[in-house]
């Protein structure tokens, strides 16, 4: 029993650092998107 405690703790633990690598990544490609628009728009101009 102490077993499946310990392994599915540290299965929470993967998940949750996954999610997070995910947010991360999606705060880095939006960020980068928002600056190709800046500089598009810098162009237009």
């Amino acid at each position: 029993m102490r077993k499946l405690i310990v392994l599915a703790a540290a299965a929470a633990a993967v998940i949750v650092a996954g999610c997070n690598t995910v947010q991360g990544v999606g705060k880095d490609m939006q960020a980068a998107g928002k600056a190709v628009s800046q500089s598009a728009q810098d162009a237009k101009h």
